[in-house]
């Protein structure tokens, strides 16, 4: 099986900061790192470090080529990942106490064909999955397209945007949220995530874990977050993304699935950095003794 993702990548500026900034104040950092990001590229690595087989579909500028490059180096097939203007960006200022604030260029990530998309997925068989977030163009399309192909569709919510997720609820078996998220959508549709015509909606509360919502059999657990030390939150939400994706691709059930992300996202936490420091399945084992 595999995993297709319509996903954006980013080339990530950390500037380590006292506090995030409040309008018009300026403040110095007392670092600065480039990296790997974009929610699309952070959930290919944690699918990929999470065991499953990863198509990552969409596109960088010139500047951007080692991106690729090292996609690949993590285990990614980036074959339909092609030549667009500017490679995305992201300015991220991470605080001391591990928040952080982000300003987004989209770039290339805007620039996704259809050709592209269909190219990609007439390898895909029934029974994949397909994921997408809000960081490229072309969602609603793609995620039609997967649905037909018969692959399970998977949405991540973010960059949230209300009108970009009732585009695709026609289409998607699974949606992956925050709690701020999921009340703006419910304010926006009124419906409940248990209302939703959805099969699985699970919705990440931070410190207190995540709710999974069964709308096939009405089945609604919470799932405890593991206490760790944070260093900074930026792509914790991806890894936990990618590697639920990686646990139903490797056939596991989806409490099994979501404990291992938990896992996942407890490391990354602790770590600095997106992409290029998510945990693969031996940093699980080691940490948790499990894999």
């Amino acid at each position: 099986m595999a995993i297709y993702n319509l996903g954006s990548i980013n080339i990530d500026n950390f500037y380590q900061v006292p506090h995030i900034p409040a309008p018009g104040e300026t403040i110095a950092a007392g670092h600065m790192s480039v990296g790997l990001g974009g929610k699309g590229a952070n959930m290919s690595v944690a699918a990929a470090r999470g065991a499953a087989r990863v198509v990552h579909i969409g596109a960088i500028g010139a500047e951007g080529a080692w991106a690729r490059d090292r996609l690949t180096e993590y285990g990614v097939d980036t074959r339909f990942i092609v030549d667009g203007t500017r490679t995305g960006h992201a300015i991220i200022c991470v605080a001391e106490d591990g928040e952080n604030a982000i300003t987004l260029f989209t770039g290339a990530n805007h620039e996704i064909t259809s050709d592209l998309i269909g190219s990609s997925l007439s390898e895909a068989q029934t029974g994949d999955i397909f994921v997408t977030q809000n960081e490229t163009n072309a969602q609603e399309e793609a995620c039609e397209m997967a649905k037909r192909l018969g692959l399970r569709v998977a949405y991540a919510a973010a960059p949230f945007g209300a009108g970009a997720v009732q585009a695709v609820l026609p289409y998607i078996d699974m949606l992956i949220l925050n709690q701020i998220e999921a009340d703006q959508l419910t304010n926006a549709l009124g419906l409940r995530p248990d209302q939703l015509d959805v099969n699985d909606v699970i919705v990440t509360l931070g410190a207190d874990g995540c709710r999974w919502f069964d709308n096939q059999n009405g089945y609604v657990n919470d799932y405890p977050a593991i206490t760790t030390d944070v260093v900074d939150t930026t792509g914790a939400g991806d890894t936990f993304t990618g590697y639920i994706l990686a646990g139903l691709d490797r056939g596991m059930p989806m409490e099994q699935a979501i404990r291992l992300a938990s896992q996942a996202a407890s490391i990354m936490v602790s770590r600095q950095g997106t992409a290029d420091v998510i945990p693969d399945l031996k940093d699980i084992q080691d940490r948790f003794g499990v894999s």
